[in-house]
């Protein structure tokens, strides 16, 4: 084999390299260009460090990364048809600041957080760069007196990288003790009790009511006698509530709350007023495939069947929707299990009466 031949062999075995996406590799800047930042990470030809992959917005991209010097990068991209690299410092930074989030968290640390935003039940916050949520059941300060860009002294409650789930306390930070106050709240609280709380977040399938250091959820089914298409149509958060306890779950630390119970049950009233066989006019409230769900009485649904649907829309050539008013006939009511059966004639009410003799 010749000189230069061996020349050859040695300058291909420079470049003998096994990148690949996910990679973390070290390189050195050695310029600028539209695209981003250049880099040398011993391939073959330069790696490329987008803007967006390096810096954040106002950020000067040479100030930031200084030529000559070196840096760690994540490979985003492997080589395209010009054997370019892609690479991101972004990713890595983010890494490393998760990393350091835990360890916080294990810790049980004060960290500092920029507030990012103000949103509906609580604040965005930022860690380096890192976005969290601290609910407003955690913060001291009410939302209103918080404004984007001040600071917040926190305490991690939850880290999911999995789910990309950051979630803090402000209130923790000037509370240590908030696991005994937790204690101590469920040492107190009993199905029976009546108790006053804060609407902190709505959810389709109910509310969480901050009572004082826990937060109770309120179902949906729990919120009122009448049917409820979701929580927002009678609460909002910031709400204060009473409610009633109706369950609590001390190795789960969980409490079921209730809105309805403090009203009169409506199902009472209407075993004084309904009868078997009584002509009711009603409210349809709900249309499902088996049926239709009408308002009989404030607060009590009975349910039509689809047959008697049919047979109505057929007599009135229509059809029924939610809102609309019509007359049926009580054919079974069952007060202790809450059910009311209706009927769109008053001949199988009769009928009905005779068969149970």
């Amino acid at each position: 084999m010749t000189s230069k031949e061996l020349d050859f062999e040695e300058l291909l075995k420079q470049y003998d390299y096994k990148f690949q996406k996910g990679d973390l590799v070290k390189g050195i800047i050695c310029g600028y260009d539209s695209q981003g930042v250049m880099v040398d990470i011993g391939a073959k030809t330069i790696a490329i460090v987008p803007e967006r992959e390096a810096v954040e917005k106002g950020e000067d991209i040479e100030e930031k990364y200084k030529k000559g010097e070196e840096y760690e990068f994540l490979i985003i991209r492997e080589e395209d048809e010009d054997g370019k690299f892609l690479l991101s410092r972004k990713k890595v930074d983010f890494a490393y600041a998760w990393k350091e989030l835990e360890k916080a968290k294990e810790a049980d640390e004060t960290i500092l957080g920029t507030i990012a935003g103000i949103v509906k039940g609580g604040v965005l916050v930022e860690i380096s760069g890192v976005r969290g949520f601290v609910p407003s059941s955690q913060l001291r300060a009410k939302e209103t007196e918080l404004e984007v860009g001040g600071k917040l002294e926190l305490k991690i409650l939850t880290l999911d990288a999995s789910q990309n789930n950051f979630i803090l306390s402000n209130k923790k930070v000037y509370d240590d003790s908030a696991v005994e106050v937790r204690k101590n709240v469920f040492s107190q609280i009993e199905p029976g009790q009546i108790v006053k709380g804060d609407v902190v977040r709505i959810t389709d399938f109910g509310a969480f009511i901050d009572l004082g250091g826990i937060d109770g959820l309120l179902p949906l089914s729990q919120l009122s006698w009448r049917w409820i298409d979701h929580p927002t149509d009678i609460l909002h958060v910031g709400d204060k509530i009473d409610v009633e306890v109706i369950a609590v779950d001390h190795d789960k630390q969980r409490v079921s709350l209730s809105l309805k119970n403090l009203e009169p049950d409506p199902w009472l009233e209407a075993e004084k007023s309904i009868k078997e066989g009584d002509k009711v006019e009603g409210t349809v409230t709900r249309i499902k495939h088996f049926g239709a769900f009408v308002e009989v009485f404030p607060g009590v649904e009975a349910l039509l069947p689809h047959a008697e649907v049919v047979e109505i829309q057929n007599s009135k050539d229509c059809i029924l929707k939610v809102g609309d008013k019509i007359d049926t006939y009580i054919l079974k009511f069952n007060p202790t299990d809450k059910r009311i059966a209706l009927t769109a004639s008053e001949e199988k009410t009769t009928e009905e009466g005779q068969s149970e003799e």
